[in-house]
């Protein structure tokens, strides 16, 4: 979000103005930092002779954004049924989409062979099950859990040795012998270390365990190494260096390749690379309330649309967008209307709010609507896609028939 000398807009668009026609709270996407974000990835990998970049549409599924992706030429990574349905509605074919769940129903495995989407196995038990029915007749890849422990906070690190995710690496002989004796095809390895990964050499480190491990298969034609890549949040939080590591994982890749004997496709999988700085959630203040030890500005949103701060102690910069920066600033603990201590800041320093300002909720793409929810019997808030410095609806704002849909009153006494 830029500050243009009056106001603060989003290519060129006040978000006041966005809060004056569709209300608030409302999530805001940029999709020229998708489409930034996208380019810098592809451009960092460009020496990889076969690149794939599967969106993790987890990060955010809104059928518009995955759309905007499809067009610049991403693929889709999915763990779920749900999900890759949406994939294939917003028109991405079986071929463009990864399925790589945890713990789900055989059927859906199933129904995952027969829609023809490429599936990654994450455990021994599953092997074999797949091996009973598709041996020889339907290509896997597996997941494998690398044993690194890394990530922005112990709850999105996902390669460490007490994860449920992927088979461990130090089963990697019973793995080949399932391969062996249920005949399955092996036809690609894939691994994600975590979230918000910052120091290239821990990717490099992955990336080494699984070539080592790559070569007992000897039918690959991917290699898959996850996402990851750090994002700023706070002020003084740098970026990956995305161009730096892209050069060192290609490099390395298509060594590996030449050990290999042919080139295989390499796969990434960003989601909050890709949008968490895309997103803004725009709210409004209901109450500025000073106590003896500190102030409070009540919004009117909570943890039910961007759970982050409270689940993992996430950072995320807020801006009082109804005032310019040079304005007088106080510091405020920022809250949300749920009936949960739901902090969104502490003591953070804000131009002075008064009620009825609205404040902008930075880097809330990614992780953010995906897990929100109707806690309280709040309703979720729309989402608005700005696009070539015009902004379009792209979920509408629930309703109380929404909250009410599918269940069943019965009626006592």
């Amino acid at each position: 979000m830029n500050f243009n000398g009056t106001n603060y807009e989003i290519q060129g668009i006040n978000p006041i103005d966005l809060c004056k026609k569709y209300d608030s709270p409302l999530y805001v996407y940029d999709a020229a930092i998708i489409e930034r974000q996208y380019k810098k990835l592809t451009a960092a990998y460009k020496d990889a002779p076969r690149l794939r970049i599967n969106y993790a549409m987890k990060a955010l599924s809104n059928l518009s954004v995955l759309s905007f992706l499809h067009n610049l030429g991403s693929c889709v990574d999915t763990v779920s049924i749900e999900e890759v349905k949406l994939a294939l509605k917003v028109g991405f074919t079986p071929h463009q989409i990864g399925y790589t769940p945890s713990g789900v129903r055989w059927s859906e495995i199933e129904e995952a062979v027969k829609i023809g989407v490429h599936i990654h196995l994450d455990s021994i038990p599953l092997m074999k099950k797949f091996g009973e029915k598709y041996a020889g007749s339907v290509p896997v890849g597996l997941r494998m859990n690398p044993h690194v422990k890394a990530g922005g906070n112990f709850k999105i690190s996902t390669a460490h040795d007490r994860s449920k995710f992927g088979i461990s690496i130090h089963q990697l002989d019973d793995v080949v012998k399932t391969m062996q004796q249920t005949e399955i095809k092996i036809d690609g390895l894939h691994q994600h270390t975590g979230s918000e990964i910052k120091d290239a050499s821990t990717f490099l480190e992955v990336a080494e365990i699984i070539f080592a491990a790559a070569k007992n298969f000897p039918d690959l034609e991917h290699i898959d190494l996850g996402g990851g890549f750090k994002t700023p949040y706070k002020p003084e939080d740098k970026e990956v260096d995305i161009m730096k590591l892209g050069r060192e994982i290609t490099a390395r890749f298509n060594s590996f390749c030449k050990e290999y004997g042919r080139d295989l496709t390499l796969v990434l999988e960003p989601g909050k690379f890709l949008v968490a700085q895309c997103g803004y959630l725009l709210a409004r203040a209901n109450v500025v309330k000073h106590n003896p030890s500190l102030s409070f500005v009540g919004m009117d949103t909570g943890l039910n649309h961007l759970i982050r701060p409270m689940m993992y102690d996430s950072y995320h910069e807020i801006i009082n967008v109804s005032k310019t920066p040079v304005t007088e600033k106080h510091t405020y603990n920022i809250v949300g209307y749920i009936c949960e201590t739901d902090n969104f800041a502490e003591d953070r320093l804000l131009a002075t709010v008064k009620e009825g300002d609205i404040l902008a909720i930075c880097n809330a793409g990614a992780y953010s609507f995906s897990m929100s929810s109707n806690y309280n019997a709040r309703l979720r808030p729309p989402e608005v896609l700005i696009y070539d410095g015009k902004d379009y609806l792209i979920k509408e704002r629930e309703s109380l028939e929404d909250l009410m849909r599918g269940q069943k009153l019965l009626k006592f006494g």
